[in-house]
This record gives C-alpha cells, structure tokens and sequence, in this order.
C-alpha cells in the first residue's frame, strides 16, 4: 500500500480513538467548570498532558526548521536556553498558582487576575489580550497541514478545512476531561516519535560527534556558531540567551500552561506532576536536532530544483528519510504533537471569551446548559477565523508562520507575566500596580516591534522576542515602582487616619 492509503485508514482510526474519549469526556462535563478544568486527574495523567501542550507543532514542525536554517545559535535558543527559562518558572510558579487558583475558584486567567486583585477592568485586558493566542493556533494549524499534504498528496485547503472541523467540532463537547486524556495518549506517541527522530541522523555520526560537525561546517561555517550574524533572529548573546531565557520564564503564564495545575486532584499531586512534565519535555525540545539532520539531507534546502520553505523542511526530510510505514508512525507522532497544543489553545481561549468577555458584557445569569452553547457558538467562530488566517499564512508567510505566532503569543504573555508573578508572590497589592504593568507592556511591546525601536525588529523579519523580552522588562519596572509607590501611599493614608 501507499503512504497515502496507510496514513489515511490510520488517520480514521485515530480519529474514532479520540472521538471515543470525547464521547467519555462529554458524559461527565455539566457545566463550563468542568469544561474548563475537569473533575480531577492523576499527576502523571496531568503531567503528560502539559508536556504534550507545551511542545506542540511548534518545537516539532516549524522550529526544526529555524535549526536547518541557522544552525547551532537557532537550537541553541529554542532546545537550550528558552526551556532551561520554562523549567525554573513551572517550578517556582506551579504551586502558589494552583493553591491560590483553586481559593479564587478562576476557570481562566484573565478570571484569576481579576479576582486576585479585585480588578475587572484588568481582567477584561486580559481576556482581549488571549483574542492573540489565536495567532499560536494558526501556526499549529499550519504545522499540521503542512505534514498531512506531504503524506496524503492532496490540497492544503482541503485538509486545513478537516483538520479545522475536525478538532473544533470535538472540542466543543470533550472539554478538559476528554483533552486530558487526549493529551496523555498524544504524549506517549509523541516520546516513541521523538526517539526516532532523534535516532534518525545516526549515520551522520559515523566518524564521531567531531566529524558531525566538521560536515555540518562544510555546508557554511555560520551553522555551527553559537551566533549567526546572517540571521535575522539569532544574530547576538542578547538575542539568543537574554531574550529567549526571559521568553522562557514568561511562556508559563499562557492559559493552556499555567492553569493546567488545577485539573490535579489534589495540591499534593504537584510534584509527581512537575518531575513527569520536565523529564518529558526534556525528551520533546531535544527533537529540534532534527534540524540540522535535515539540512545534512538537503544542503542547500532545495528539492527537486525548488528551494524548500522553512515550514516545509520537516515534512521533506521526514517524507524522503523514512520507509513508508515507518513515515506514517512518524507523520502521526507529528500530527499528535499539534493536536495536543491545539486542543488546549480551543478549549481556554474560547472559556476566555465565554466566561471573561461574553458573560459579563451580557450581564445576564444564564444556566449551565446556555453557558456550553455559548461557548460551541465561540468556538464556531473561531473555526472560521482560523481558516482565514491559516490559509494566508499557507499562501504568503513572512519567513515563517512562526515569525507570526511569536508576534501574537509574545505580547500575550509579556502583558500578563506581571499581573502573575505579582498574584503569586506578593500580598496585598494595590490593584492598580498590576494594572499599569500590563499596560506598559503593550505599549512598549507595540512601540518596539511596530516602531521598529531597535536594529533588531527594523528589518524585513523583526524578531518577537526582542519586543517581548524588552516589555517585560519594563512592565517589572513599572509594577515595581508603582507596587512600592502605591503601597506607600496607602500605609501613609492608614496612619494619618
């Protein structure tokens, strides 16, 4: 049989799998609580699942990509430094949010901002501010896209238009018990994928890690340097270590990450939890080699005289490296690795729209049951959003669909990275200090990467993380000097009282 009979039975077949756990995951939601966090799992489950969501198309499709194309200072980013970011603020952020999650009884984010810091208009920002996250699943939609075509040999807007009805369609029902075991399922796939993909380019090290080198040296001398001046993303030690470590630490505080820890059945889960997410996710970024192992494949990122696009180099080297068989289990480890992600990037983003944009605009008490039929009204809208966007960034991306998503899910983060950090470690904190963070990061953010502020977001491709890391920093400084100023003030008032 061909790959493209042996892909599309298999592709039947998960798809009645993941319908079955829908199907479950349905019979046990009542409300748009238990859509939005569940009825409790096991850590191990949980932890699974979070890795599964962390490291979605992204680090398994389109980054890789950024590796065949700059080399060494691209994974050395994204597989070393931006991870090392994450890991610190999933261990020190996890437990205070989840203690602190589960007594303001926040569905959301934006809900839990808000109700920390008894500020609705913050919260209100916030959830505007997730309407950007769709940007993350235009990439994943993307990512996926660009895998099936290469295995299946049809359209891209053919399958775009599946893989949309598809996800969203079950999605509306499942919520976050059956998206749980999705994951937990999607991440046992994505650790027997990974390994293959790791032991893929083991010819190239036939002479030694050395000689590795040596052949990736011979393509360009620029692939094996800890900077690459010749890119427009990893060019200096303040674009690839400053950045993306300061990236990493903020990545946390999106909604599908950070509020993963309140579907554990108890607070004393957390650390099996946390030990299971790392250890997997350290399996998961380890896969960008695969990069440089395409490139070794295609040495001038070309096939059949037509140069490759940077978000099409995995599905080629996956396609000409693998047998057909072996291909498609490696085709579905990359289809489960989107499909995590983008599952979780559904089910909170359209809870954020229900429950912190919709609802309190309505002002209205609707029931349970007209609560989850709002919320399948949003996620149909977001189908369609996301078929408009996806399919322009498919015709006509900017260097990448990741340039894209980075632009959206950067400044999502870099507004809400204060409000948290300040919710988690600080007590009594005046409600405008938060506030006036998140606004200057939007400023900022906008300032700096639309601005063109510095050399490094003037160019054709303007680099995310530059105007993320540099909003967060100045969002800390404000909240910081507004937090002290604030606090202040209020001691000052209670005295003279």
């Amino acid at each position: 049989m061909s790959i493209s009979l042996v892909t599309s039975i298999l592709l039947v077949l998960y798809m009645a799998l993941i319908l079955f756990f829908v199907i479950r995951g349905a019979l046990r939601t009542k409300s748009l609580e238990d859509y939005a966090v569940g009825t409790g799992s096991s850590p191990i489950v949980v932890g699974l699942s979070l890795a599964a969501s962390v490291t979605s198309a992204a680090t398994f499709i389109i980054n890789p990509g950024f590796v065949a194309m700059y080399g060494w200072s691209a994974f050395f980013a994204l597989s070393v430094v931006m991870p090392v970011g994450l890991f610190l603020s999933l261990i020190i952020m996890t437990k205070s949010f989840q203690k602190i999650g589960h007594t303001t009884k926040a569905l959301t984010l934006a809900q839990w901002i808000g109700n920390r810091f008894n500020n609705k208009l913050h919260s209100r920002i916030i959830a505007f501010l997730s309407l950007l996250l769709i940007t993350f699943i235009v990439l994943i939609c993307v990512g996926i896209v660009k895998v099936l075509t290469s295995a299946l040999g049809i359209s891209e807007l053919y399958v775009l238009l599946g893989l949309v009805l598809f996800v969203f369609g079950y999605t509306m029902f499942g919520g976050a018990n059956s998206m749980i075991k999705n994951n937990a399922i999607q991440a046992v796939m994505i650790s027997i994928v990974a390994v293959i993909l790791l032991f893929s380019g083991y010819q190239y090290f036939d002479v030694g890690l050395s000689g590795f080198w040596e052949k990736i040296n011979a393509i360009d001398p620029m692939l094996t340097q800890k900077y690459n001046p010749e890119s427009p993303l990893f060019r200096d030690f303040f674009e690839v270590v400053v950045c993306n470590f300061i990236i990493g630490i903020a990545i946390v505080c999106q909604p599908h990450i950070i509020t993963r820890s309140l579907m554990l059945r108890s607070e004393k889960d957390t650390n099996k939890y946390l030990i299971t997410s790392i250890l997997v996710l350290i399996l998961f970024f380890s896969v960008l080699i695969v990069g440089l192992y395409a490139r070794l494949q295609m040495p001038d990122l070309m096939q059949d005289g037509v140069a490759v696009p940077l978000d099409s180099i995995v599905s080629v080297y996956v396609v000409n490296r693998f047998t057909p068989y072996l291909g498609v289990i490696v085709i579905f480890g990359l289809l489960a690795a989107g499909l995590s992600t983008l599952e979780g990037l559904v089910q909170s983003l359209s809870t954020t729209i229900t429950n912190d944009i919709i609802l309190p605009l309505t002002k209205k008490d609707y029931s349970e049951n007209k609560k989850k039929k709002i919320n399948r009204w949003v996620i149909v809208a977001l189908a369609i959003v996301t078929i408009l966007m996806s399919y322009d960034q498919l015709v006509d991306p900017n260097l990448s669909v990741g340039i894209f998503a980075q632009n959206g899910v950067y400044m999502f983060f870099s507004a809400a990275f204060v409000p948290v950090l300040f919710g988690i470690f600080l007590k009594h904190v005046p409600s405008q200090a938060p506030l006036f963070a998140t606004l200057t990061s939007i400023v900022v953010y906008v300032a700096v990467y639309y601005g063109g502020l510095t050399e490094y977001t003037s160019g054709p491709v303007r680099n995310p993380a530059v105007a993320g890391a540099l909003a967060i920093l100045a969002s800390l400084f404000v909240g910081g000097i507004s937090y002290l100023l604030l606090k202040k003030k209020i001691k000052l008032s209670e005295n003279v009282a």
